[in-house]
Parts: C-alpha cells; structure tokens; sequence
C-alpha cells in the first residue's frame, strides 16, 4: 500500500493512525512499536517485518498498513521511542559537563540495551522523531552553556556522538567475536616474535589491558572531549 511521501516523514509526529474506512484502529502507533522493539531485542532488527509485527500485536498484515504505510516507519517510530527519556540529565544545577557525561552515557546504554538500534540509526532515511530531537536540544543546551559558538556546539555533537557509536559499534563487534582470549594469545605470539617491529604495541598488550573491560575507555575519551569543550568555551574556567 504506497504512501504519501508526507506520510512517511511525519510517521514518528503523528499520534494516531490517519482515518481510513473500516473499522476504528483499536491500537496506537506506540505499543506497536514496543511490540516491535521486543522483537528485534530478542531476535534482531531483521525480523521486524510487517508480517512478524502484525502477528505480534493481533492484527493481519494489511490491519497494519493502517497504522504504518510500511516497515520504514515502524523502524522510525521504534528508534524514536527508545530514546525517550526525561528532559534533564542529571541535576539542572550540576555543571554543564556532569550533565552532558550523564547524556553521553545514557546515550550509550541505549545502544548496549538495544544492540539493533546501531544499524537501524545508520541505515535510516526519514528525519529524526520528536524525542530524538528533545535529545539533540538538551546536548546543545549544555554545550552553549559551555561558551561554544554554534558552529562549535555543531562540532562538539558530532564528536560526542562519534565517540558514542564508535564505543557502540566496538562492543558489538566484542560481543560477536568468539576469538577472545585466543586471538590475543596469537597476537602476542606474533609480536613478541618481531619486538622491534611493533614495540608500542607489545608493550601495552603485555601489561594485560587488552583483556580488560572497555568501559574505562569510553570515560577516557569522554573526559578527553570534555576538556576539549572546555578549552574552546568562550566563558572561561567553568565553576560548580
């Protein structure tokens, strides 16, 4: 059932199904979309399908059409409801930077909960939901707080964001590997059979921190970020 271009964009702004003849829509958008959530959590973002969705919530696949013109915008609204949250992070009176840590680090426990949420953002056409967006606004909030002109609170976003889905993508990539501990035992084989060739390297996998949990890591390079920010903030030092 082709829709409306319109249609499409708007899918994640409209809070009830557009009439249509027939019966009533006896469901929203929204548990729909939980439904579907549940869903690629468990199994994965491939098997949302129109079919799968519709199963899952009691209707036939056409029921479905009338709440969505297609798999597209069931996705949209999915990845717009797990990123709704509250519109503070951490205490309004807390500095900008504990703020946006604690942005920073529920954006990615969105990711770490919702392991399909890394490809549906990457692969997606349709603009950003109205959460997502309440996300994007509390970030540069802070950020102008920070004393960035907004060329650099533009910059600084996408930084963050990088550091964010980097973090991501690496621990998805950990979680599917069953190399683990084997592919490092290989690895220091390999180096310390060539030591002048690759010193750095050998040096830090010899000190046992490539078996450590990477979430110092993500800190580490938050905190870099942080006092990158802080550095090019028009207001000086900042102050608790």
């Amino acid at each position: 059932m082709p829709a409306k271009k319109s249609d499409r964009a708007s899918a994640t702004w409209l809070g009830k199904p557009a009439p249509t003849r027939g019966p009533k829509p006896s469901l929203s958008r929204g548990r729909i979309a939980r439904t579907a959530i549940r869903l690629a959590d468990k199994q994965g973002l491939a098997t949302v399908t129109m079919q799968r969705v519709a199963r899952a919530v009691g209707l036939t696949t056409m029921a479905l059409y009338r709440y969505f013109p297609g798999k597209a915008e069931v996705i949209a609204l999915m990845i717009d409801s797990v990123a709704d949250s509250p519109p503070h992070f951490g205490e309004p009176w807390s500095p900008w930077s504990t703020r946006l840590m604690e942005w920073a680090h529920r954006c990615l426990a969105i990711y770490q909960d919702h392991p399909w949420f890394l490809e549906a953002t990457t692969a997606r056409q349709s603009p950003m939901g109205p959460n997502e967006l309440a996300w994007m606004e509390a970030a540069l909030a802070m950020l102008a707080e920070a004393g960035l002109e907004p060329k650099k609170r533009h910059h600084a976003f996408f930084a963050i964001v990088g550091h964010v889905r980097g973090h991501a993508t690496f621990q998805l990539a950990r979680r599917s590997s069953r190399a683990g501990r084997k592919w490092m035992r290989e690895l220091a084989q390999i180096l310390q059979q060539e030591p002048e060739r690759y010193p750095a390297l050998l040096n830090v996998l010899c000190s046992g921190v490539f078996g450590e949990s990477v979430a110092g890591a993500f800190d580490f390079g938050l905190d870099c970020i942080i006092d990158g920010i802080r550095s090019q903030g028009a207001t000086g030092p900042e102050t608790a």
